[in-house]
């Protein structure tokens, strides 16, 4: 009878123990769905419908397109893709801290699309707007009878003003970050690649970012308006890359750093492009080491 109730009480034990273990092993695991609201550093600030959510990105966590519209995109570049104002849901475990460690992040591709548009500080509404309703007229005097054309043009401006006006009010467009250091670089008619001429300016720019408690960094590529427009775009894209990768291999910056590199095209020139001095200007890539104001105090 003793040695059946001994038996009886060691079961039970160990039952009760697995379970307790088991509770505290499913008590870890997290799921989260929010909005980005601010990066700093290897932590981003997910705004839920609870609260805020302070988010730690590692080497480990794995961003992934669920649309699969940026399925180009290199691998490692995925963590600079996580910026404000971009939805996300968050799959990891808390720590010590309550804070949630991501073993994924997954996001759509429509939506980085526009929250990286705003966040690269690409043209108002209202010159979109602008823009699209000249084409309206052209079209008007040349293909009188195409009046379908004319309303899927006005539509779209409908769609880019609404998605781009929900961005702007869950994102400040950097208006949160202080700006602390700022390097420009440039390049040849038709040039990506960085010269080295450049080089000890890069780093010590990112020297100075490293003594920044959180700071991001953000790099916005342009072009000058020779050209067609879409060889402008790539070629802004490209300078901003050939940087962003100097940064992290030359430079030790991680990714988790790096705000996603703005495409600028032909935007924001600096000179005009009716002479070779002024186009040289405008073929550019800005550089800035960003704080956040929370983390500087102001």
């Amino acid at each position: 009878m003793m040695n059946h109730l001994k038996k009886t009480t060691m079961a039970l034990t160990l039952l009760i123990g697995s379970l307790v273990l088991a509770g505290a092993a499913g008590a870890q695991s997290a799921q989260v769905r929010g909005i980005i609201s601010g990066r700093s550093g290897s932590s981003m600030t997910l705004q839920t419908a609870s609260g805020n959510v302070t988010v730690m990105l590692t080497p480990d966590t794995q961003a992934e397109d669920v649309e699969g519209m940026f399925h180009a995109r290199r691998k490692e570049m995925a963590l600079a893709a996580l910026v404000p104002g971009l939805a996300v849901d968050v799959q990891g475990s808390y720590n010590a801290q309550n804070q949630i460690v991501a073993n994924t992040v997954k996001f759509k591709g429509s939506s980085l699309r526009t929250a990286t548009d705003i966040q690269a500080g690409v043209a108002p509404v209202q010159q979109q707007e602008q823009a699209q309703q000249q084409e309206i007229a052209r079209q008007k005097q040349e293909l009188k009878t195409e009046k379908q054309q004319e309303a899927a043009n006005a539509a779209k401006i409908a769609a880019n003003k609404s998605a781009v006006a929900a961005v702007n009010k869950r994102f400040g467009e950097l208006g949160d970050y202080n700006i602390w250091d700022e390097t420009t670089v440039y390049f040849g008619n038709g040039k990506t690649e960085v010269d080295q001429q450049y080089f000890s300016k890069i780093q010590a720019l990112a020297q100075k970012a490293l003594t920044i408690k959180g700071y991001m960094i953000q790099v916005q590529g342009y072009a000058s308006k020779v050209g067609s427009a879409a060889l402008n775009q790539r070629l802004s894209e490209e300078r901003a890359q050939n940087v962003i990768d100097y940064l992290e291999q030359k430079c030790n910056i991680p990714l988790t750093n790096m705000l996603a590199p703005g495409a600028m095209g032909t935007s924001q020139q600096v000179d005009s492009d009716v002479t070779a001095e002024g186009q040289a200007e405008n073929r550019r890539v800005v550089v800035r080491v960003l704080q956040n104001k929370a983390l500087a105090g102001t």
